[in-house]
């Protein structure tokens, strides 16, 4: 298990901190493509964002940024990959909440989010819902759960995998209302509206990619765990509104292995900042009904710390285990 953060641990956090050369003043970097590893499947939300956001900060640094999906383990696998990169900036990774959960609920850590990786920009966090089919029996969120309660162990809900936020809320929901119900986790979002689609399992609870399908009438949305009332589904309550406390976005961020170069963090850092308020990349959070949420190196240093404490509470409060 991971032991208390120590001083030294908490600079060296930090990746701006670090001593370095003027890497861009002698034109070393980038001068190559860049790869940018998405631990979701393609197609789901954060592949569509993260997609836009990539080209737009090629067009900054003057060299590709190639996605590479790696979907599945509840979207650890690109911190994991991190473990085994050069610390050039050349590989970098999306950096979801779960990565500050996997190792508090581990039997063994594979990684230790504090000490393993150099934080370069926080991004933005995610619209997250529960939808069921079209033609489901449920027009609230409350008569789905007096369903589920009514019938333990036969609802099944889908979410993009085990120790995300959307497992993690969904069994906060269950506990709250002494529900029963069955967790059935996905490598992404197609595989999870697949299964609901076809009547495989219940509900979907997920980001919203499920958006336009609920425009178009293909899905029902319940409800949303936003602090407001999203913007496209004015007539869809929050959590808070259907009487459950909670409010989750899952913010995350990009990141690359431990030890890189401040100046390589800084050029990184800047043209991904660019790229998030870039026309374009707006006009896909605004499809998705989300928003920006930057923060710096050093910033976003000190929220994985934030991250780190909270999430382990909240995990030993629920039990939580893999």
């Amino acid at each position: 298990m991971i032991h208390h953060l120590g001083r030294r641990t908490a600079l060296g956090l930090g990746a701006s901190l670090l001593a370095a050369p003027a890497l861009r003043a002698q034109g070393r970097f980038p001068d190559k493509p860049i790869r940018l590893v998405v631990p979701w499947a393609a197609g789901g939300t954060t592949d569509i964002q993260m997609r836009v956001l990539a080209e737009q900060a090629a067009r900054r640094l003057g060299q590709p940024v190639i996605i590479e999906n790696k979907g599945g383990a509840g979207g650890i696998l690109g911190a994991q990959q991190m473990l085994n990169e050069r610390p050039d900036g050349y590989t970098i990774t999306q950096m979801p909440i779960s990565v500050f959960r996997h190792p508090q609920m581990a039997q063994r850590a594979l990684f230790n989010p504090l000490e393993d990786f150099s934080y370069i920009i926080h991004l933005t966090g995610y619209l997250f819902g529960v939808v069921v089919k079209a033609d489901a029996p449920w027009n609230t969120f409350q008569e789905f759960l007096d369903h589920a309660k009514a019938n333990p162990g036969r609802v099944t809900y889908g979410t993009p995998g085990v120790g995300t936020s959307l497992h993690i809320t969904m069994e906060q929901i269950a506990g709250a209302r002494g529900i029963e119900w069955v967790h059935v986790p996905f490598r992404g979002f197609s595989e999870n509206v697949t299964s609901l689609l076809g009547g495989q399992t219940t509900a979907l609870a997920d980001s919203s990619g499920w958006s336009e399908m609920v425009q178009a009438g293909r899905l029902k949305l319940l409800v949303t765990w936003s602090a407001e009332r999203a913007k496209r589904f004015p007539n869809v309550p929050t959590l808070r509104e259907s009487g459950i406390d909670i409010v989750s976005a899952s913010p995350y961020g990009l990141a690359g292995p431990k030890g890189m170069n401040a100046e390589v963090v800084r050029v990184l850092h800047d043209a991904f900042k660019e790229a998030l308020t870039d026309p374009a990349h707006m006009a896909i959070l605004d499809r998705f009904d989300m928003a920006p949420m930057y923060l710096g190196p050093d910033e976003y240093a000190a929220e994985a710390r934030r991250s780190y404490a909270t999430e382990g509470e909240m995990i030993r409060k629920l039990g939580l285990r893999l």
